[in-house]
């Protein structure tokens, strides 16, 4: 049903867009796609992601059960991500950790918080049937 062309569609809120578009962006690496005074639009990972400029935000969110990300196939891309929003100072909400270790479905994990404090979790599985 679903295309290689298609692509996931999310919107969260943003506080400011000039900093969700610092982090997202020049943090990330996304591309930003269209900018309105009201939301920004990005292409996330090949998803579609639109910050919309809202004050009604979670100011002390927690991961479970609101937050969303990317599962990477390739670990390499995984490290590569983890090293990266290192490197660029962005905020963890939590350290990369392994989860589930010794069972079938043990993955590691990094989440970061954006600036309107939207959780993002980054996986990859060592086994790759447990992506779904």
């Amino acid at each position: 049903m679903r295309d290689d062309r298609d692509a996931f569609h999310l919107a969260i809120p943003a506080l400011d867009l000039a900093e969700a578009q610092q982090f997202y962006v020049n943090g990330l690496g996304c591309k930003l796609a269209r900018t309105y005074p009201d939301r920004i639009t990005l292409d996330f990972f090949g998803d579609q992601l639109v910050c919309h400029l809202s004050d009604k935000i979670d100011r002390e969110p927690e991961l479970y059960p609101r937050h969303f990300g990317i599962t990477f196939r390739q670990r390499e891309d995984w490290d590569r991500l983890c090293h990266l929003a290192e490197t660029r100072g962005l905020q963890f909400y939590a350290k990369p950790f392994l989860r589930f270790e010794g069972l079938v479905e043990e993955h590691s994990s990094f989440v970061l918080s954006d600036p309107s404090h939207n959780l993002l979790e980054f996986k990859h599985y060592a086994d790759h049937r447990m992506m779904y």
